[in-house]
């Protein structure tokens, strides 16, 4: 099994280019299945994930074809079944996002309950009973949900708790609908409104795109259309963290700084000089005090889970304390362990990780145990004083593109090793 491998401490410099956002491609592929003509999609990442969504496509009978740029196009004119498997769904919660299409075109869906990162509970009972009370016959049973529908009729359904890939599915689900569908206290996230504004540009009709309230007003079909998957916000605020912990200097290219303030805010805050462009950011933390910010996760505008990790690295090598409170996902600090055994100072207790900043970390093994705790690791990587090993990192390529050779291009020490 592979491992990644980095000698540290690292100096970083230069530009790295941003992929297209994982969390926006995923269910923009799936909602390719709504669409009667070829799609075509550019800025889509090379990722685990990716790869696993389009074979979830490909066994439902969906037509994939690459060209040499490695744009996509999905031809989902014709299916052979509507059925997505468990051996497919389990690494990815994402999954889940076939349903609504499947049962809004087709009128019937058979979805294997999903897998993903082990960060807690995020149940699905806000897209089952959306879809019912759009008049779906939907069953659980041996594993599977079990969905069957005429005609989907509009419906007023309120979301609770907020939820991203609910808000996904059941916009998905209502844009073939009859009538109007009003999604109250949706989710917000830029990749959110990307499949929205994919959607509309297919011919669906909704309003409201970036706020807490969504109207659908049903269409009779879509068609395919050429689209391009907005830039990860993920990604770039990761990198960015990497040159704030090893007080450098590095631009983000192709990157959308207004989907980011919150993560910008609390850079500035963590005394980092932050200059942007429309599509570029440039973190500079050169001869600079590296300070500890407090930090509360919520859903978008608010500061975002995926950059948590990140930011307790961060504070772990601040100077002072900082306290990073996770109010989304209630399993979220297991990379902690693994910082602790790099000579990091910090303490969790219920929902919050409170940091003693140290003024170094040393090298050591450690296992990844998530995506963005995957992430934590390599800034602590970068960091440390000598080797760091760090072994599972298949959770990275889920949502990482060419990781090592990004930081390897910004003068990291970094190599994949089995």
């Amino acid at each position: 099994m592979d491992k990644l491998v980095i000698d540290g401490p690292c100096s970083l410099s230069g530009q790295v280019q941003i992929s297209g956002a994982k969390n926006a491609a995923l269910p923009i592929l799936m909602g390719c299945l709504l669409a009667e003509t070829p799609v075509k999609l550019s800025n889509v990442p090379h990722l685990k994930d990716v790869t696993t969504t389009i074979q979830l496509l490909a066994t439902m009978g969906v037509q994939v074809l690459f060209d040499e740029q490695l744009n996509i196009e999905i031809d989902a004119s014709e299916i052979v079944t509507k059925e997505a498997p468990y051996e497919l769904v389990k690494t990815m919660r994402a999954s889940i996002l076939v349903m609504g299409p499947l049962l809004a075109r087709f009128g019937e869906a058979k979805v294997s309950l999903p897998g993903g990162c082990a960060i807690g509970s995020r149940p699905v009972n806000i897209h089952i009973e959306g879809m019912q009370k759009m008049g779906a016959e939907i069953k659980v049973e041996q594993g599977y949900i079990i969905a069957k529908a005429g005609k989907l009729k509009g419906a007023d359904i309120t979301m609770e708790p907020v939820t991203v890939t609910g808000t996904e599915n059941l916009m998905m689900a209502a844009v073939l609908a009859e009538g109007r569908t009003v999604l109250r206290n949706a989710a917000r996230e830029p990749e959110v409104s990307d499949l929205a504004n994919f959607l509309n540009k297919m011919g669906a009709k909704i309003s409201g795109i970036g706020t807490s309230t969504l109207t659908i007003d049903g269409v009779e079909s879509l068609k395919g259309v050429a689209y391009s998957v907005i830039p990860d916000r993920i990604e770039a605020g990761t990198y960015l963290a990497a040159a704030a912990i090893t007080h450098s200097c590095i631009t983000v290219t192709h990157a959308n700084p207004e989907h980011m303030e919150s993560v910008l805010e609390k850079f500035r805050e963590a005394g980092a000089i932050v200059t942007t462009t429309q599509d570029s950011i440039t973190l500079d933390m050169r001869n600079r005090e590296l300070k500890p910010v407090n930090i509360v996760t919520d859903p978008y505008p608010d500061f975002p889970t995926d950059m948590q990790a990140q930011f307790v690295v961060m504070n772990v090598l601040a100077e002072g304390e900082g306290n990073v409170e996770e109010t989304i996902f209630e399993n979220r600090f297991m990379h902690v362990s693994e910082l602790i055994r790099m000579g990091a100072d910090i303490k969790v207790t219920g929902n919050t990780a409170q940091t003693h900043g140290v003024k170094s970390l040393t090298a050591a093994p450690v296992m990844a145990t998530d995506l963005r705790a995957s992430a934590s690791l390599i800034l602590a990587g970068l960091a440390a004083k000598g080797q760091t090993v760090i072994s599972r990192i298949y959770h990275i390529d889920r949502g990482y593109e060419l990781i090592e050779e990004k930081f390897h291009k910004l003068g990291a020490h970094i190599y994949r090793a089995n």
